[in-house]
C-alpha cells in the first residue's frame, strides 16, 4: 500500500492548492493533471485558477465544519461525486459531477459570498481535474460515511420555508425579503406571489440548517415598525422550480433564465386592499400620505439575543424604503492609477442612482459610493462584488457611513470627491421606470440603445475597439435599429466598454445608451 502521509506541512501561507502534486491523504491520491507552472499567475487574484474545473477548492471553513456542510455548498447545483476534507487547514475539495455544474456554482458564489455559521467561505477551481479514490482494503479508516448518507442526514429539516407577510401597510418586495432572509444563509430561489388576499413567499435555502435559523429569528417579526409582519412555516416541497427571473421569481443559481416579459401589470404598485409587489421599493408609487411620515418607518427593535445574532441590530431586519437605510458601499482593491469617481458612477448606475461617490484621499484603492437607497446598495454589491475593474477584482461591502460627506469650501480634494444627485444621467429617477425590469449581472455582451439611424455597424464596431478591447460579434435589433447586442472579448472589457462608451455622443443629439444583456449573440 502505497505510503499514507497523514500530516502534510505545506506552505500555508498561499492558501492555494497547487501545492501539493500528488499527495496521498488516507485513502485519496490526488492527481495534478493541469500543468503546475500555470499557477504562477494566479497568485495575487483571491478567485484562484481561471480554467475551469469539476474539482473545486473551498477555503476558510470553520474549524469545526462537517461533511454535510460543504455538500450542502455544492448540492443545489447538481450532483457531488466526491469530497475531501482538510479539516486541519479549514479547506476541502468538491468534486461536481460536471464541469458546468462546477462553472455554474463558482460562478454564484463569486456575486453571492456563501456563509457557513456567520463566515464568509471562498469558493475556487481547483488545479486538480479530479480526485481519485484509492480503492485498498483499508478504504474504510478514514471514517467518511458514504456521501449519501451525509446528505440524508444534512437535509433532515426542509430548506424551504413558506413566508406569509401580515399587515401590509409598505410593500414588501422579493428583493426586500432576499435582504432580509439572506442575513441566515445563502437564498437559491424566491417565488412571491398573492393568494387569499394574502402577501405569500416561498423562499429555498441551500441547506436546512439556515431555513431554521430564518424561521427561529425572523417568525413573529415585523419588517417595518407595527406591520408587515412575517409569519414562517417549513413547506412540504423540498425544492422550487422557478421558470423566470423578473420581480416575482428569481432563480440565483440560473442566471441565464429569461425575464418572461409578457407579465400582465408588472408595475402596477397598489391595488386596492392588497399591494403587488412592485420591483423595488423605489419603483413603488406611495401614495402622498406615506411620504409625510417617514418617522413611522424606523426598523424594528429586536430583543437583544436576536440584534446580536447578525450585522447590527439595525441593518438585520428590513429598511425603511423612504431614508437612506444603508445605502453607503465601501468599494475596495480599486486600480488606484485608473479609477475616477466618473468611471464608479457609470458601473454602479446600471444598478441604481448614484449621489455621490469619494474616492479616499489617503488610500485611493478604496472608495465610497452612496446610492439613493439601500434596495440600490444591496443590488449594486451583489452584481458588482468580485466582478473585475482595470484589472482587479472589486471587494464590496455595505459601509457604516450613512453618506458621503463633500470637501467644505475651499478644501478641493483634486477632484476625489464628487456629487452627482443632479447629473442628467440617473437611470431610475422616474418611478416605474422599464430600467427596473432591465437589471442584469455584467456579462460580456452589452445592449446598446438609442442609436440614430445615420450610424452603421461598422461605426460601432470601430467605437467599441477603439479602446482596445475585442468585438467578437454586432446585431441590430430586427425591429428596431435604435437597438443593438454587442460582444466583448471578455465580461471584464465589457465592464470597461460601459463605462466609456455609456452617454457617448453619437451626433444628432443622441447619445449612447449601455447596459448589461441577459441574451447573447
Amino acid at each position: 500500500h502505497s505510503s499514507v502521509h497523514h500530516d502534510i506541512t505545506v506552505g500555508t501561507k498561499r492558501g492555494s492548492d497547487e501545492l501539493f502534486s500528488s499527495v496521498s491523504i488516507g485513502p485519496y491520491i490526488m492527481s495534478n493533471t493541469a500543468n503546475g507552472n500555470d499557477s504562477k499567475k494566479f497568485k495575487g487574484d483571491l478567485r484562484g485558477p481561471v480554467v475551469p474545473s469539476r474539482v473545486l477548492h473551498i477555503r476558510r471553513l470553520p474549524n469545526d465544519i462537517t461533511e454535510g456542510e460543504v455538500i450542502s455548498l455544492g448540492l443545489p447545483f447538481g450532483d457531488i461525486t466526491n469530497l475531501l476534507m482538510l479539516k486541519a487547514k479549514n479547506q476541502a475539495f468538491l468534486e461536481m459531477g460536471s464541469e458546468d455544474v462546477a462553472q455554474n456554482m463558482v460562478g454564484y458564489y463569486s456575486t453571492v459570498m456563501p456563509i457557513i455559521r456567520n463566515q464568509p467561505v471562498y469558493v475556487q477551481f481547483s488545479n486538480y481535474k479530479e480526485l481519485k479514490t484509492d480503492n485498498s482494503p483499508n478504504q474504510e479508516v478514514s471514517g467518511l460515511p458514504p456521501l449519501a448518507a451525509v446528505v440524508s442526514l444534512t437535509f433532515g429539516s426542509s430548506a424551504v420555508l413558506r413566508v406569509v407577510v401580515e399587515n401590509l401597510v409598505y410593500p414588501v418586495g422579493l428583493d426586500a425579503l432576499c435582504q432580509i432572509f439572506s442575513k441566515f444563509g445563502t437564498v437559491l430561489r424566491i417565488i412571491v406571489f398573492t393568494k387569499n388576499s394574502q402577501f405569500q413567499a416561498l423562499l429555498q435555502y441551500q441547506d436546512g440548517a439556515s431555513a431554521q435559523g430564518a424561521k427561529l429569528s425572523l417568525d413573529g417579526q415585523n419588517i417595518y415598525n407595527g406591520c408587515c409582519t412575517l409569519r414562517i412555516n417549513f413547506s412540504k416541497l423540498t425544492s422550487l422550480n422557478v421558470k423566470y427571473n423578473n420581480e416575482k421569481s428569481r432563480d440565483f443559481t440560473r442566471p441565464d433564465l429569461p425575464t418572461g416579459d409578457s407579465m400582465e401589470h408588472p408595475h402596477m404598485a397598489f391595488t386596492p386592499g392588497i399591494i403587488s409587489a412592485a420591483p423595488y421599493p423605489g419603483a413603488t408609487h406611495f401614495p402622498p400620505t406615506f411620504t409625510l411620515q417617514p418617522a413611522g418607518l424606523t426598523v424594528p427593535s429586536l430583543p437583544g439575543a436576536l440584534t446580536s445574532l447578525t450585522l447590527s441590530g439595525a441593518s438585520r431586519l428590513g429598511f425603511p424604503p423612504m431614508s437612506a437605510g444603508h445605502s453607503v458601499l465601501l468599494v475596495s482593491n480599486l486600480n488606484p492609477e485608473r479609477v475616477t469617481p466618473h468611471c464608479l458612477f457609470v458601473l454602479f448606475g446600471v444598478y441604481g442612482d448614484v449621489m455621490r461617490v469619494k474616492i479616499l484621499f489617503n488610500k485611493k484603492e478604496n472608495s465610497l459610493v452612496q446610492m439613493s437607497d439601500s434596495t440600490q446598495a444591496q443590488l449594486a454589491m451583489s452584481h458588482l462584488n468580485g466582478q473585475r475593474l482595470h484589472g482587479k477584482p472589486l471587494r464590496i461591502t455595505l459601509s457604516k457611513h450613512a453618506n458621503v460627506q463633500l470637501p467644505r469650501e475651499g478644501h478641493e480634494d483634486q477632484g476625489l470627491t464628487k456629487d452627482f444627485s443632479n447629473s442628467p444621467l440617473h437611470r431610475f429617477k422616474k418611478p416605474g421606470s422599464k430600467n427596473y425590469s432591465n437589471i442584469f449581472p455584467p456579462s460580456a455582451t452589452l445592449h446598446l440603445s438609442n442609436i440614430p439611424p445615420s450610424v452603421v455597424e461598422d461605426d460601432l464596431k470601430m467605437l467599441f475597439s477603439s479602446s482596445g478591447s475585442l468585438v467578437q460579434a454586432f446585431k441590430f435589433f430586427q425591429k428596431d435599429h435604435k437597438m443593438a447586442l454587442i460582444q466583448m472579448g471578455s465580461v471584464e472589457e465589457a465592464i470597461e466598454s460601459l463605462i466609456e462608451f455609456h452617454n457617448h455622443d453619437l451626433g444628432e443629439n443622441h447619445h449612447l445608451r449601455v447596459s448589461f444583456s441577459k441574451s447573447s449573440i
